[in-house]
């Protein structure tokens, strides 16, 4: 993938062909898989499939992705219900365990799930509804073909006589399994559970106030535990007054943990453990570590600036895309652009904060973790204790939020550690303050741009210098672009050059990653283009996107196209903004194409006479394909990214001095307020096209749409995030 987020494109493929394990659980119970190759029955209990039916006619479905708010323990197995002909109202939904063996890759991130699962799923429901069907016709000693399925019954048509799943369960679990890859599937227009709105399965949990978080979890003999980094990425430990915080009332250990170098991995620590995690963290004003800091200790927001401004006056080091001769079409251009752009480091913030309970237990390492890449945590567990990965035992709870920030497994290899030296159950906590000083960040990036446009107003050249973070000629993680991003590609002068500052802060994947910051450059800059021709931007870009046509292999204007005049027709884009004393109003337009998702989005916003910012709504409308999975939850991602991008243009940034983060709490680094909250209306724009996801596709627009509501509103140009009010002003 191009977008950083380094999540396999596909699930790994078997060397043969894919069946379904089908055992005789517990109680005469269905169990179906999907695996590699036949099984011979097992107990239900050790199994743990996909589906089990019990007796009753109640089918038990596993959820095998993580969830991390995008809904995706809902809406997979929904998928499964769908094809099985499943009764919604008897269905109950389990958090599958990890296990690369029955369930493949498991992992939420990319926005793969659907993509990667849509069609696997609706075999798996599929293949349970051909055996319950063939094991009603041998009851009745009739031909399959004169049986149908209702909601959770078999139906002899002919008779009208009728058997339950329950019923059925036993003696389908008897036949052999059919083929998955020839299993027949229903006509998406008979649809009764995809395609509806449904609540999130742990909805009413949530607001109850159940305990389904990692936060929540309790193991017996469990101590927390805290654990105190060198507040300088990498730094080692020299010292530390161990015994005086031993000898503070509660604490129960206090240890300092060796680590490597590797960011992602374990890093050296000291950890405290604790009767409460109120003693554990209260004891850290008591510790006094002597840190070896190292030489990002010199690393500072400014330094960073100033080195990009440098390079910026140089050649790029690394050739992304040449097409055609940009100096010279530039030289020949009726106007030439130039402006330069720039975004900050920002931080994920999820609601709850990085934790894991690790314990060993007869022998093995048993470990609760809210992640986003169990299977990549524990390989790195297994690896950093020297441990073989059949002895990692890894449980998923439920994330409270992610956002990428989970894809990394650091507090997960920490807690692992920390109980093994210690030998005791441990329950890792993060503060707030570790949070949002020990992040894999979004990396910030500087953009000097030209943009050339001909007699008619017609795009004919870009250049782009993109200054970003790495090591040698390649990229940090997400720091990178690859050289097919819009407007690239539809350009025939097209020039995307970059130079590289060496890499020494933690990044990572955030929502919609490099997308969500690429989009903001591109599509400021493309408005601020259309305004120079004196065309209307929703024109310009139509024009740039011309004729219907595929290009590349990814790329189709067609869906782009549609979605942009959809969009236009919601907003009624032609028609300025009521004028409101006091308040000046515009409203602006951008596109992008991410993670295989096509959205348009109009922002309408005001700004007072002092600078101060309203948004009043936002319009979206988006193409993933040609199936909504579960419609309420699909809005509920949209309108969630929406309001993700506003808060990152409104008031987000991270910024360093000395080697570390200058921000520790929400204070330093606003989440959207609900007054500074509005109405995002969705519609999605269905298409001929295998069904995507909606986690991350929708927020890359919603940063360039507002900067552009608000040169639209005020004159004044936004090249820099975050937004400075101070700018606005009348």
């Amino acid at each position: 993938m191009s977008d950083g987020s380094h999540m396999p494109e596909r699930a790994p493929q078997p060397d043969r062909r894919l069946f379904l394990k089908v055992a005789l659980g517990t109680g005469g119970a269905l169990v179906l898989t999907a695996g590699m190759g036949r099984a011979e029955g097992r107990g239900e209990a050790a199994l743990s499939a996909y589906v089990r039916i019990g007796a009753d006619g109640t089918v038990t479905l596993q959820s095998k992705n993580p969830e991390i708010g995008q809904g995706i323990k809902t809406s997979l197995p929904m998928i499964i219900a769908e094809e099985l002909d499943a009764d919604w109202s008897r269905v109950r939904i389990e958090q599958a365990d990890t296990d690369a063996t029955r369930f493949g890759a498991q992992f939420a991130g990319g926005s793969l799930a659907t993509a990667l699962n849509y069609d696997q799923m609706r075999r798996v429901g599929a293949a349970g509804r051909a055996l319950l069907v063939a094991a009603a016709a041998a009851r009745w000693q009739v031909p399959a073909t004169e049986c149908r399925t209702d909601p959770g019954v078999v139906v002899h048509t002919p008779t009208g006589r009728r058997l339950g799943y329950g019923d059925l369960a036993a003696d389908a679990a008897r036949l052999p399994p059919p083929d998955l890859a020839s299993v027949p599937l229903k006509d998406p227009k008979t649809f009764r559970i995809v395609g509806q709105p449904h609540g999130g399965i742990d909805s009413a949990r949530i607001v109850r106030g159940e305990p389904i978080f990692g936060i929540d979890t309790v193991v017996p003999g469990m101590l927390y535990a805290v654990y105190e980094k060198c507040p300088v990425y990498g730094g080692k430990v020299v010292s530390a007054n161990l015994d005086e915080v031993k000898a503070l009332k509660g604490v129960r250990d206090a240890l300092i943990v060796r680590g490597g170098t590797a960011l992602e991995g374990l890093l050296d620590g000291v950890a405290i453990l604790a009767d409460s995690w109120w003693t554990a963290n209260r004891a850290r004003q008591t510790l006094k570590v002597v840190w070896d800091e190292g030489a990002t200790a010199s690393v500072s927001s400014e330094g960073i600036a100033a080195t990009a401004a440098a390079l910026a006056r140089q050649p790029g080091t690394k050739v992304l895309r040449k097409d055609g001769d940009v100096a010279a079409a530039l030289a020949a251009a009726a106007h030439v652009i130039e402006a330069d752009y720039s975004y900050p480091f920002i931080a994920h913030a999820p609601l709850e904060p990085q934790n894991c309970t690790a314990l060993m237990q007869d022998g093995k390492l048993v470990i609760h973790a809210p992640t986003q890449t169990p299977q990549a945590g524990r390989t790195l567990v297994a690896r950093t204790l020297g441990m073989a990965e059949a002895d990692v035992i890894v449980h998923v709870t439920r994330c409270g939020g992610g956002f990428g920030r989970r894809l990394n497994n650091d507090y997960m290899v920490e807690a692992a550690a920390i109980a093994r030296q210690s030998g005791k159950a441990v329950k890792l906590l993060w503060s707030r303050e570790d949070d949002l000083r020990h992040d894999f960040y979004r990396p910030g990036a500087f953009h000097t741009l030209k943009g050339g446009l001909d007699a008619q107003g017609r795009l004919i050249a870009w250049h782009n210098h993109f200054i970003s973070f790495g090591q040698g000629d390649k990229f940090a993680p997400s720091a990178g672009m690859s050289g097919s991003e819009t407007p690239a590609r539809l350009v025939p002068n097209c020039l995307i050059e970059a130079s590289l500052i060496p890499a020494a802060l933690p990044t990572g994947a955030l929502r919609a990653p490099q997308s969500n910051a690429l989009s903001f450059v591109f599509q400021s800059f493309l408005d601020e283009l259309a305004h120079a021709a004196g065309k209307d931007p929703l024109d310009f870009q139509l024009s740039l996107f011309g004729e219907p046509r595929m290009v590349g292999t990814d790329f189709d204007t067609s869906r782009a196209i549609d979605v942009l005049k959809a969009v236009a027709k919601m907003a009624d884009w032609g028609r300025p903004a009521a004028a409101r004393p006091g308040l000046r109003t515009g409203k602006g337009l951008a596109f992008y194409y991410s993670h295989r998702g096509y959205f348009a989005e109009v922002v309408q916003a005001s700004v007072t006479a002092g600078g101060e910012i309203t948004v009043d709504k936002v319009w979206v409308a988006g193409d993933v394909g040609s199936q909504i999975v579960n419609p309420s939850m699909a809005r509920n991602q949209v309108q969630g990214a929406v309001l993700d991008g506003l808060a990152q243009a409104l008031g987000q940034e991270i910024t360093f001095r000395d080697g570390r983060a200058e921000q520790s709490n929400f204070d330093g680094f606003p989440l959207l307020r609900m007054p500074q909250s509005c109405p995002v209306e969705v519609q999605f724009v269905l298409s001929d096209h295998p069904p995507t996801g909606l986690g991350e596709p929708a927020l890359p627009p919603a940063p360039p749409a507002l900067c552009n509501a608000l040169f639209a509103a005020t004159g004044h140009r936004i090249r820099r995030l975050p937004i400075d009010t101070s700018a606005l002003k009348a």
